[in-house]
């Protein structure tokens, strides 16, 4: 499929169908996704510079708390695959991208990021993502067992 193709069908056909990890590996728009319990969900374009300052802070400080630490810390674009049971890689239905991710289970880790709950996530808050951050991802980490 065409990239503009490919864009267009995601955006027709989001509201009705549900997805897989297998799915959204093969989509190729320069658009980021995440899917929560197999629906679309369009990641705002670029986030603002205040977004980025807070962001960068947080990922500097937490770097320097774990420098020693067995735990490995991430910032977006990074795949947290989130499947509800013994699914395989490609039938999970729910893939987040949180703004940063600490992860001390390294097993969890692998070349396409990490599969199963991190140790940590932080979402930093802007006016697009707010309620879906602050109502839907954080029902959605608690129920996956993010401490």
């Amino acid at each position: 499929m065409g990239e503009e193709k490919n864009e267009n069908y995601v955006k027709e056909t989001a509201k009705n169908k549900l997805y897989t990890y297998g799915e959204y590996l093969n989509w190729n728009d320069e658009n980021r996704y995440e899917l929560i319990d197999g629906r679309v969900h369009l990641m705002s374009p670029a986030p603002f510079r205040q977004h980025q300052k807070v962001l960068g802070e947080l990922f500097r400080q937490f770097s320097i708390y774990l420098f020693d630490k067995d735990c490995e810390i991430y910032v977006a674009p990074f795949d947290v695959r989130l499947p509800e049971g013994d699914e395989k890689d490609e039938d999970i239905r729910t893939v987040v991208q949180p703004d940063i991710v600490v992860v001390c289970d390294i097993d969890k880790l692998d070349e396409k990021g990490c599969k199963g709950a991190p140790d940590l996530v932080v979402e930093v808050l802007s006016p697009a993502s707010f309620g879906r951050d602050r109502k839907d991802k954080r029902d959605l980490y608690e129920r996956h067992g993010v401490r």
